[in-house]
């Protein structure tokens, strides 16, 4: 029962991690900066 308790504690650290690093790298869309895209032939 230990195990379950420990994996499952485990698996809510990593989700709220993971939602509080999407949040903290600027994950969110960007306008294209059409003077750094190469030219089309």
């Amino acid at each position: 029962m230990f195990i379950v308790i420990l994996i499952a504690a485990l698996a809510l650290w990593g989700a709220i991690a993971t939602v509080v690093e999407l949040g903290r790298d600027g994950f969110r869309a960007v306008p294209t900066d059409w003077s750094r895209v190469a030219e089309k032939s």
